[in-house]
């Protein structure tokens, strides 16, 4: 999944967000016999973005997701 680019309404921040994920995943561990462990062929079931805040002005209501386009800066937006 590619990652969504945002904009916050309230300053023009374009670059700087916290965003709260929730993912499910399916990995191989693959413990060594020293208990190192390994994670290998991890693999994205699900992705849930439970909030998005602006880093500069701290809202969380006027930040909206934005597309991006293919090689583009988020200052090019």
């Amino acid at each position: 999944m590619a990652p969504a680019c945002y904009r916050c309404s309230a300053c023009g921040n374009v670059t700087r967000f916290d965003v709260t994920t929730v993912r499910r995943t399916r990995a191989y561990h693959h413990y060594t016999v020293g208990g190192e462990l390994t994670v290998e062929d991890e693999v994205l079931l699900a992705e849930d973005t439970q909030e998005v805040s602006c880093r500069w002005c701290g809202s969380a209501r006027a930040v909206e997701a934005v597309p991006a386009a293919p090689d583009a800066a988020p200052f090019d937006r």
